[in-house]
């Protein structure tokens, strides 16, 4: 058989020039070690864990997931989750649409329920927040419920009645209707802790903040967030779920987040300090906070997700915060606004962003807030479901999410969907 010549000589090159003729395909992606997440666009297995890529690959473990509804970044948070449990790390989760109970089910846990009037509570100003903590929980639910900044007056109040009830409640655990107590009813103590004149006028100038306050213990918010922690949470439970599909409705959803998130922000900070006496890390950790959009909309909130984005190295510790659009993060606040300002501090110290499928309004985000070329813009708006842009550190991969049948059920959240055209 005759053999055929090309018209050219062959050319030859490097390993180290190769990458650069074939970019897509001399991505060998981020490497084998991590929980398998799927396949990427080339076929290779896709694996990811953001504890084993610090510091070399990402200098922050936080995570940013975008996904606009059907585009099954719900089902990736939930197998990720399952995956990382399997490994010995340990999940918490904002539950706001109540999702989460097939995946505790195999897991041998229950979601921790809280509903207006129900029988289980999480202290938001629990002693493991420290003094700080507290403080600044009070300030941020204070400010989301009067729809305003502070006045002086009413921060120095909110201070001293917090130091009050902390001496006073040396016993038991402090709740807020002691500080709603202590605002209305000022000591001696307080009133020269802001040099008033009198304890009728400390009153008077912190009347607003009690009352916003006080709609945590006697108004439609009650019996959540005022009392003492119930029992019956299990914090060393391999995943810990905080059910707020009740309340999910109502306007003061952020509120309500804010409160549970501050609980656990105490538990973790209880847990870096137990590390550090022992000098035995523990276990890793990841906490997702689903329909994130509903806490950066407010300036509360998003300072509150700012510190845990700037402490998650220090407790060791993957924030993983779920929104829909680009711009949702964006929309917090007018341009130049402290929330818009948070929001985009949030995105741009986000070690990792993944990022399924988007509208076509979105592509002006992609490319300018996210950094994606125009070929990377085109796959994510036409991205399928379960498949999306992993942009981690300074690399991005196309990867979809493969999910076995033992995983299914407890992913699939439109089964309600299909049984009814059947």
């Amino acid at each position: 058989m005759r053999r055929l010549r090309t018209r050219r000589p062959a050319h030859s090159a490097t390993t180290a020039h190769a990458c650069a003729a074939y970019p897509f395909v001399a991505d060998g992606g981020l490497g084998r070690e991590g929980v398998y997440i799927g396949r990427d666009a080339y076929g290779a297995a896709f694996c990811f864990c953001p504890f084993l890529l610090y510091p070399e690959v990402i200098t922050s473990p936080n995570t940013v997931i975008f996904g606009e509804v059907g585009a099954h970044k719900s089902g990736l948070v939930k197998v990720y989750l399952l995956r990382q449990i399997l490994h010995g790390h340990q999940g918490f989760v904002l539950d706001v649409k109540g999702e989460y109970g097939p995946l505790c089910r195999p897991l041998g846990v229950d979601p921790f329920r809280l509903r207006p009037g129900g029988d289980q509570k999480l202290n938001a100003i629990d002693r493991r927040l420290g003094r700080d903590g507290q403080l600044s929980v009070l300030r941020s639910v204070s400010r989301q419920v009067l729809v305003r900044e502070l006045t002086p007056e009413e921060d120095a109040a909110l201070r001293v009645a917090l130091d009050q009830v902390n001496a006073t409640a040396a016993e038991r655990e402090p709740a807020i209707p002691d500080v709603v107590d202590a605002l209305l009813h000022p000591s001696e103590a307080m009133v020269q802790g802001v040099s008033a004149t009198d304890a009728v006028e400390l009153a008077a100038s912190c009347r607003q903040v009690a009352l916003a306050l006080q709609r945590l213990c006697d108004g439609d918010l009650r019996g959540m967030f005022d009392g003492p922690t119930s029992e019956s949470i299990d914090l060393d439970a391999p995943l810990v779920v905080i059910d707020l599909s009740a309340v999910h409705d109502t306007t003061a959803i952020g509120l309500l987040m804010l409160c549970a998130g501050a609980f656990l922000r105490g538990v973790f900070a209880e847990r870096k300090r137990i590390a550090e006496e022992t000098g035995v890390p523990g276990r890793l950790m990841i906490f997702v906070i689903e329909e994130g959009w509903r806490l950066t909309a407010d300036i509360g909130a998003a300072e509150f997700l700012q510190e845990l984005w700037k402490l998650c190295r220090a407790w060791g510790i993957q924030n993983i915060l779920v929104v829909h659009r680009i711009t949702d993060l964006g929309a917090s606040g007018d341009d130049g606004s402290r929330e818009a300002k948070l929001a985009e501090g949030l995105l741009s110290d986000a070690g990792v962003k993944i990022v399924h499928r988007q509208p076509p309004d979105q592509r002006e985000a992609i490319i300018g807030l996210l950094g994606r070329s125009e070929s990377e813009a085109e796959l994510i708006l036409s991205g399928r479901p379960g498949e999306a842009m992993w942009i981690v550190g300074e690399r991005s991969v196309l990867a979809a999410t493969r999910i076995s049948s033992f995983e299914r059920p407890i992913v699939d959240t439109d089964f309600r969907m299909r049984s009814a055209a059947t």
